[in-house]
């Protein structure tokens, strides 16, 4: 790669370089917090280019390679996808300015691509964990069943909240499901599940809407209804990781209880 000379006749430095890319910047009224992150970003670069390679004086003299290198020495150290992509971001950014104004012919990160971001961890609760919510809410049988039904069923929270008495029933026993697209489905249940929605229709408040789970004005309990309360019995259960709605869904009953899980259950969980 060619190296070009600046202002004063020789060749552009790494450091010069970064001055007049971060001028740049700020001309075009980057924010402070962006600026200081893409000097911090391309100032570690240029120390591992120091450390590891002698030969480079000046901007010119930085190849595909050297990008490369720090890249995996950045992953060795533990690094994240989302940490690298940041800072190749950064040095992208520096060499194509470089590259803009003549400086460089070529930008050593054409072509590279940008480290890819992990996928979120799962979190999964452990069987002490939601024992715990469980036993909390064993003294209101709305909550109990609520869990119960999640627990067993994984249905989504907006399934959840417009299940309605006649989905209830009670001699197979099932609850049918109304999901996406209006398409209908039945999940078996468990004695457990069985005896929390008895329990709880035996104390449910009278009402004229056929909407099984009631809030506390006795009106269809909403879906935020519903994530609130998760979240209230995860933080009394002093249940630090993120526990959701959604990480209910995805709770694998048998490893909290024995109990016979039904064909139409497994179906809901690997389809």
């Amino acid at each position: 790669m060619t190296n070009r000379t600046d202002t004063e006749g020789g060749a552009m430095t790494l450091e010069k370089g970064l001055a007049a890319f971060l001028d740049a910047m700020l001309g075009r009224n980057r924010s402070t917090a962006t600026l200081r992150a893409y000097r911090t970003d391309v100032l570690q670069f240029m120390t591992f280019l120091h450390e590891n390679n002698v030969a480079i004086t000046g901007v010119g003299d930085v190849g595909k390679v050297d990008v490369l290198e720090y890249l995996a020495a950045l992953a060795r150290k533990g690094l994240t996808g989302v940490a690298r992509a940041r800072k190749v971001s950064a040095i992208r950014e520096y060499f194509r300015f470089l590259e803009g104004v003549g400086v460089i012919e070529r930008s050593p990160v054409a072509g590279i691509d940008t480290p890819k971001r992990e996928k979120p961890t799962r979190q999964f609760l452990r069987s002490d964990e939601y024992t715990k919510m469980l036993s909390l809410a064993g003294g209101n049988p709305r909550d109990y069943a609520i869990l119960q039904v999640f627990l067993q069923t994984g249905i989504r929270v907006s399934e959840l909240a417009s299940l309605a008495l006649g989905d209830v029933d009670f001699i197979k026993p099932a609850i049918r499901v109304r999901g996406k697209g209006n398409q209908e489905r039945e999940i078996a249940l468990e004695k457990r599940g069985v005896q929390a929605l008895k329990n709880y229709l035996a104390v449910r408040p009278e009402n004229l809407s056929d909407v099984l789970f009631l809030n506390y004005k006795d009106e269809p309990i909403s879906e935020r209804g519903i994530r609130k309360l998760v979240v209230k019995y995860r933080k009394n259960a002093s249940i630090t990781k993120r526990a959701s709605c959604h990480t209910l869904r995805h709770y694998l009953p048998f490893l909290t209880m024995s109990c016979t899980i039904s064909k139409a259950w497994i179906f809901q969980h690997i389809r």
